[in-house]
């Protein structure tokens, strides 16, 4: 593992964030621990409950404005709008959500630009796409943008937007990735997608991979093999209707996360837990839809899984898993065979250690460490 010094010169950093309990708190985290290590002042605001009176989902306080400030209730007004045109309307979800998405976008950066003091910091860093208007307000510190992912693609193909609005909203977050100092996304090869498909120069690039922390006590073989799914059940993009045909059939697919699931899916869906609980499994599951951004894309939860040594399923329309040893393709049709091709101990073990490898190449320490000279 690489040594870092702790900075001769330490500098101030205000991490921009929606820490959710999921994987947009990893990560930012992550940074965060990673710079105070290394002797940096380190600020985190949290901007997942912005308009509320509380940030805790499910809380009284979460139903309710949190100020009576005109722009806040604005943006607590556009919240309640998205929920109501947005959700369950079909006709309302693509053709209406560009103005939700643009007019969250345009108060976020108006409510965190008059109340954040950038010019405190000698870098600002922000990590969701609702939040990043800020890094275009003029201020003295340098702008990292840690995108993650392409954001006008994403809600396209989310079924959150007309052709029209989507090359509306590929200017206007183009105009933002070439404006900062300082861009990232998730994992590089959505950098390769954002210079491809958006046409941006790549110049500001310093890319940060998505890191992980290898845990000390990995997973073990058991028979029958048990498959974990860990990770959010919101998105289109996660495609649950796959997790459930595949959950029907392999009995031994156990599901955490969140929100709570149809039952009518029929998923054994466990509830909430910390990734901890995949030392009890012998494989980690990804599913995802096969648009193009999904098939150059990444998820959060393949990390999780190779931190604790266990083969990561993937469906096999996800490209570049040059980059993530340990990693075993998947069809509906191939499911049941590629399992009971690693049902054997040997077998299983061998892929378990190229996964295990691949996390300690993945550490935070490793994958963050462009930041390290970036504020030296």
């Amino acid at each position: 593992m690489t040594v870092h010094r702790r900075a001769e010169h330490p500098k101030r950093v205000l991490i921009v964030c929606q820490l959710d309990g999921f994987a947009n708190s990893v990560r930012p985290l992550g940074i965060q621990q990673f710079l105070r290590d290394l002797g940096h002042d380190v600020s985190v605001v949290d901007t997942y409950g912005l308009s509320r009176a509380s940030d805790a989902p499910g809380s009284l306080g979460w139903k309710l404005p949190g100020s009576l400030r005109p722009s806040k209730l604005a943006l607590y007004a556009n919240e309640a709008a998205s929920k109501l045109w947005t959700r369950g309307w079909s006709f309302g979800r693509r053709h209406l959500s560009y103005y939700v998405l643009m007019t969250d976008y345009r108060l976020r950066r108006s409510i965190l630009t008059s109340s954040l003091p950038l010019d405190d910091f000698d870098l600002v860093i922000c990590h969701t796409p609702y939040d990043a208007g800020v890094l275009s307000s003029a201020t003295s510190a340098r702008t990292f943008y840690d995108c993650p992912t392409p954001w006008a693609d994403e809600a396209f193909f989310e079924g959150r937007l007309t052709d029209r609005q989507r090359k509306k909203f590929r200017r206007t977050e183009s105009k933002l990735l070439e404006q900062v100092d300082h861009l990232s996304f998730s994992w590089e090869s959505y950098a390769r997608y954002a210079v491809e498909h958006y046409g941006i120069s790549g110049r500001n690039l310093t890319q940060l991979n998505w890191g992980c922390t290898p845990s000390a006590d990995r997973a073990r073989f058991r028979d029958p093999p048990r498959v974990a799914y860990l990770g959010s059940l919101s998105s289109q993009f996660i495609d649950v209707p796959l997790l459930a045909r595949l959950s029907a059939r392999y009995p031994h697919i156990d599901v955490y996360g969140g929100p709570p699931p149809d039952p009518r899916l029929g998923l054994n869906y466990r509830g909430y837990a910390s990734p901890d609980v995949l030392r009890q499994y012998q494989f980690g599951l990804v599913t995802c839809s096969q648009d193009l951004l999904r098939q150059e894309g990444f998820s959060a939860k393949h990390l999780h899984y190779l931190a604790h040594g266990l083969p990561v399923l993937v469906p096999a329309w996800r490209r570049y898993l040059d980059l993530l040893h340990g990693s075993v393709t998947y069809t509906e049709e191939t499911f049941l065979s590629v399992i009971g091709g690693l049902s054997e101990e040997g077998a299983w073990q061998s892929v378990s250690d190229q996964a295990y490898e691949q996390a300690r190449q993945l550490a935070w320490e490793e994958t963050l460490r462009p930041l390290e000279n970036l504020l030296a």
